[in-house]
């Protein structure tokens, strides 16, 4: 099963990638909403669409207002977006706002629940994540394979969520600043590449995958790749259009 990667860096777009939005097609399954949305529409394989937002920000939930063009002249069955009750309220009376974007896109709004089942053999969990305003990661189970999302926390050795992604076959792990921005990622909730990589390491996963990384990096390498190589070899920096196998 094939995760694609159609937006990895985070607040704003730039020439070579969109805000964060991962989609299994054959799952109809997609992690956060952010402008990569559109893309969704090439890859709608099956007639359910599942969202599950990590959170509330606007660079991961502006892709929900594309849902017009995304199902234009699709037969979808349901089209749901998950997330945390205060999340999905802030969604509804701010972004939805009728100064704002005054149609309601055609899908429901659903709390997210303790555990869900996608169908009879994928299970996903979520968990707290520490971030301004609130985040979530989560974690897919499918036979003999897994992977997490992780992503708008600030990664360190002694994070909670650690025993939750434990194990996994493929972690996708936020990674906004390079290694001496410490102080500016613990402000805005997000991670430096060597505490990431101790992370993918420590929690004994078997690949590792970079993304939300800085839009206004004019670097091909914006965080420092083989930092993170020299502590979790397998480490790959994630860009927009890259497709992985779980």
């Amino acid at each position: 099963m094939k995760v694609h990667f159609l937006g990895t860096t985070g607040y704003h777009p730039n020439e070579h990638r969109h805000t964060a939005c991962f989609m299994l097609p054959e799952l109809g399954l997609v992690f956060d909403a952010g402008t990569g949305m559109f893309r969704v529409r090439e890859h709608l394989q099956i007639d359910t669409l599942d969202i599950f937002l990590s959170h509330a920000h606007l660079d991961h939930i502006l892709g929900i207002t594309f849902l017009f063009d995304v199902l234009y002249g699709k037969e979808m069955q349901a089209v749901r977006v998950h997330a945390e009750a205060d999340k999905i309220t802030a969604i509804k009376e701010h972004l939805f706002n009728e100064a704002i974007f005054p149609v309601m896109p055609p899908c429901e709004f659903v709390e997210l629940a303790d555990q869900i089942e996608l169908d009879q053999q994928a299970k996903l969990t979520w968990f707290p994540l520490q971030h301004p305003g609130g985040s979530v990661g989560y974690r897919l189970d499918l036979p003999n394979r897994s992977m997490a999302y992780v992503t708008d926390t600030t990664a360190a050795l002694d994070a909670d969520y650690i025993e939750k992604i434990r194990g996994v076959d493929l972690l996708i792990h936020e990674c906004y600043f390079p290694d001496g921005y410490e102080q500016m990622a613990k402000k805005t909730g997000h991670s430096c590449v060597t505490p990431v990589a101790q992370v993918a390491k420590a929690a004994e996963v078997g690949r590792l995958v970079l993304v939300h990384v800085n839009p206004l990096s004019p670097d091909v390498d914006p965080v420092g790749l083989e930092t993170a190589q020299a502590i979790f070899p397998n480490t790959v920096l994630g860009t927009d259009g890259l497709e992985l196998e779980i």
